[in-house]
């Protein structure tokens, strides 16, 4: 019997790669999504890739009533990943309470009522801004967690301290929290990859839509940061590599190896690359020049985020294994192909 899995939005950027690589290992996936950032073709997408049709079902996990049902149709579900959110930071400043409310109130009917049907592993998609402005790097999953600057950040922060607490008093439920640092790239298929809803707040899309002309220049926030260029450093890692982490995590859950009820590790590639690297990187790898231009800082930008991996290496059995310039032209690709601009 092939086990399966809950992947909740799954119709998103992290969520779609991961339920590829769940179908290539064997589980039997369930996408469920509200629609409401994503598209009901990503379904159609995963098909074309895999050769296999997720079972989808169209859910708010904000509403207790829906969310009870899909639990009580999928009680014999082995796991959760649970990447359902909204996640702008920008909007997230903008919107506090509906990021509080979306975020907030999904994970807490997820865990509810999974654990209600007997569903008692869960992985969620958390992210390195949990670390607000590091004291140290690499990061460590052991340096303490800070308040972030955005409420998108906060709702990770808060999460996390909801799944310590229920672990603590839930004998037979375990959670794993993987927290991301810059997920970019697509499937290599060119099938998938980042769609950001209006202007994008990453740096890749950004990079990819002004390649495209579909946006006129690429703003880089402030140049005068304390690093070899005066750009923000990053720790880029690909969405393939990311997604590849939760196949492992949901193992480790499945064969019950994990060392604690709640587990934390950081996915990143352990290397930083500031806006500039990427951008020299992008027009090397693409053929394209770019038009960017420098403009004052962000607020709530940090200037350097990268992450230690001995962990997840050593518990998880997983590392990043692809770089930069594959991110790069992973995402080109997808750009393209979803542009309909490929040769």
């Amino acid at each position: 019997m092939k086990k399966k899995i809950i992947v909740t939005g799954g119709c998103g950027y992290i969520g779609s790669h991961t339920a590829i690589e769940l179908i290539g290992h064997n589980y039997d996936v369930v996408v469920v999504d509200d629609l409401s950032n994503s598209s009901q073709d990503t379904i159609d997408r995963i098909e074309a890739i895999t050769g296999v049709r997720p079972t989808f079902e169209q859910v708010d996990l904000k509403d207790a009533v829906q969310t009870e049902s899909l639990f009580s149709a999928h009680k014999d579900a082995a796991a959760v990943i649970h990447f359902a959110a909204l996640k702008a930071v920008g909007e997230s400043v903008q919107k506090p309470l509906d990021y509080y409310q979306n975020n907030l109130y999904s994970l807490l009917n997820t865990l509810k009522f999974q654990h209600q049907v007997g569903i008692e592993s869960f992985i969620f998609s958390s992210s390195a801004t949990v670390y607000g402005i590091p004291k140290a790097l690499p990061i460590l999953e052991t340096h303490k967690a800070q308040r972030p600057s955005s409420p998108y950040g906060n709702t990770k922060k808060i999460a996390e301290e909801i799944l310590e607490d229920f672990t603590k008093v839930t004998p037979n439920f375990s959670a794993i929290s993987l927290r991301y640092f810059n997920p970019i790239g697509a499937h290599e298929s060119g099938e998938i990859g980042e769609l950001p809803n209006g202007i994008p707040n990453n740096l890749m899309p950004y990079i990819t839509q002004t390649a495209a002309g579909i946006r006129d220049q690429l703003m880089v926030f402030g140049d005068d940061y304390p690093t070899k260029d005066g750009t923000p450093v990053r720790d880029y890692i690909h969405v393939v590599d990311l997604a590849k982490a939760h196949v492992q995590a949901v193992q480790r859950l499945i064969k019950q190896e994990q060392e604690q009820s709640f587990e934390i590790y950081n996915l990143g590639t352990g290397n930083g690359f500031s806006v500039l690297d990427v951008i020299k990187a992008f027009e090397r790898v693409s053929g394209q020049k770019l038009n960017y231009q420098i403009v004052d800082r962000r607020e709530g930008d940090v200037t350097e985020l990268y992450a230690s991996t001995d962990l997840a290496f050593q518990k998880l059995g997983w590392k990043a294994e692809l770089g930069l310039d594959e991110m790069i032209e992973s995402a080109w690709r997808w750009e393209q192909k979803y542009r309909g601009k490929e040769n």
